[in-house]
C-alpha cells in the first residue's frame, strides 16, 4: 500500500535552504508527494518558525533523533557537516540527497541530474545521492541533451560565476563593495583604485575586489594552478554524463552578479552537428529555454534568468576552424537549478518509489 513519505530539509535556514522551501511551497509537482515536512538546522536556528506549503513549521536542531520516521532528507550544509551527518541519517533508513561536495566523487554515491541520468537514483548503496556543483549543473541540461544526440567528446568552458556561489557572505560582500564605490566615477580609471575604495579584503570571500571587476578565480588552490571549482567541472561532468574519458578544460571566473551563473561553452562532438539541428534538440528539451536571436539582441543574461527554473541557452554558433564543434552561452540560476531545484527533483524521484 502506498503512503506519503516524510521529508526533512536539513539546512533550512541557509541561502539554498530558503530557496528549497520556496520550491516546496510553489512547485506542487515537487512537494505534493510528501506528508510531513520537517525543517532542521544548526542549534542556533532551532526554534525559528518558517513557512512551507503555507504551514508554519518549527525548526529543529540537527540531532540523530530528528531523522526518526524520516524517509528522505535534502541536505544543504557545509561539506564537513554532510560528511558527518548524512551517514547518520542513512543509517536510520533515510535516503539522503546531499547538496554538498562531500560525496560527489564517491564511487558508491550517484551524482544525479535528472535530465541526464535519472536512472542512477536507485543505485545508492550508501543511501546517499549527491547533487552536483552549481557551476557544473548550470550546463548539464543543455550538454546532456546534445550528448544524447551527437556524442560529446570535448568541453572547453569559461564560467562567469555569481557572488551567491560563495554563499550569503558573497552576496553581502558584493553589496558592500557596490555601496563603497557607488558614485565615484574615478574608480576603474588611471586615477581610481578599486582596492582602496572597497572594505578590507581580509574580510572578503573573494581574493580581489568584485565590484567593477572580474576575478579569474573561484574555489581553493589545487595542483598545477587549477582551482577546485575548475576540477569539479571536469570530474563531475564526466561522472554525470557517463563519459570517463571526456576531455574537459575549465576556467572559473567570479563576476559582479548577485545570482545566476553563466558559461561560455566550446563543445566538440563525435558526430556531425549543425546549429539548426542543435537548436531543434535544445528546443525539445523540457527544462531548456532557447533565447538565440542576436540580430534582435535576444540572448540569455543573468538579469533575465534569476529566480527562474529552466536552463537558458543562446549564442549557438558553429565554431570557426573546429569541425563538429559548437559555441554556446548558457545561464542558470545557481541557487535554483544549480542547487535547491535539482536537489528537490532528485528527492521527487525517490518519493515516487513510495507509490
Amino acid at each position: 500500500m502506498s503512503r506519503k513519505p516524510t521529508l526533512a530539509v536539513v539546512g533550512a535556514t541557509g541561502a539554498v535552504g530558503t530557496v528549497m522551501l520556496d520550491i516546496l511551497t510553489n512547485r506542487p509537482d515537487l512537494s505534493a508527494a510528501y506528508g510531513e515536512i520537517r525543517l532542521v538546522a544548526s542549534p542556533r536556528s532551532a526554534g525559528k518558525v518558517l513557512s512551507v506549503r503555507g504551514e508554519d513549521v518549527v525548526v529543529q536542531a540537527l540531532a540523530p533523533e530528528v531523522f526518526d520516521g524520516v524517509d528522505i532528507a535534502m541536505f544543504d550544509v557545509p561539506d564537513e557537516v554532510s560528511a558527518e551527518w548524512a551517514p547518520i541519517a542513512a543509517s536510520r533508513g533515510v535516503v539522503v540527497v546531499d547538496n554538498s561536495g562531500a560525496f560527489r566523487m564517491d564511487p558508491d554515491v550517484p551524482l544525479v541530474v535528472p535530465e541526464c541520468n535519472a536512472e542512477q537514483v536507485r543505485n545508492r548503496p550508501k543511501g546517499i545521492i549527491a547533487n552536483p556543483n552549481c557551476t557544473t549543473l548550470s550546463m548539464m541540461a543543455v550538454m546532456g541533451a546534445l550528448h544524447r544526440e551527437y556524442g560529446l567528446r570535448e568541453l572547453v568552458v569559461a564560467s562567469y560565476q555569481a557572488a551567491s556561489g560563495a554563499g550569503a557572505a558573497g552576496i553581502t560582500r558584493l553589496y558592500d563593495e557596490l555601496q563603497a564605490v557607488a558614485g565615484d566615477r574615478s574608480i576603474g580609471t588611471v586615477a581610481g583604485d578599486v582596492r582602496k575604495a572597497v572594505p578590507d579584503l581580509a574580510d572578503s570571500p573573494f581574493p580581489a575586489p568584485l565590484a567593477l571587476n572580474v576575478v579569474p578565480w573561484a574555489g581553493s588552490l589545487k595542483e598545477d594552478g587549477w582551482s577546485s571549482e575548475e576540477l569539479k567541472v571536469r570530474n563531475e561532468s564526466r561522472k554525470i554524463l557517463g563519459i570517463p574519458d571526456l576531455k574537459v578544460s575549465a576556467t572559473c571566473v567570479r563576476v559582479p552578479v548577485v545570482t545566476t551563473h553563466s558559461l561560455a561553452i566550446h563543445a566538440t562532438f563525435e558526430r556531425e552537428v549543425t546549429v539548426e539541428g542543435a537548436r531543434e534538440v535544445l528546443e525539445a528539451a523540457p527544462t531548456v529555454v532557447v533565447l538565440d536571436d542576436p540580430a534582435s539582441r535576444v540572448f540569455p543574461t543573468p538579469a533575465d534568468v534569476v529566480g527562474t527554473d529552466p536552463t537558458y541557452v543562446g549564442r549557438i554558433r558553429q565554431a570557426l576552424d573546429f569541425p563538429n564543434t559548437l559555441e554556446l552561452f548558457v545561464c542558470g540560476d545557481n541557487l535554483r537549478k544549480g542547487a535547491a531545484l535539482n536537489t528537490a527533483e532528485i528527492a521527487a524521484l525517490v518519493a515516487a518509489e513510495f507509490n
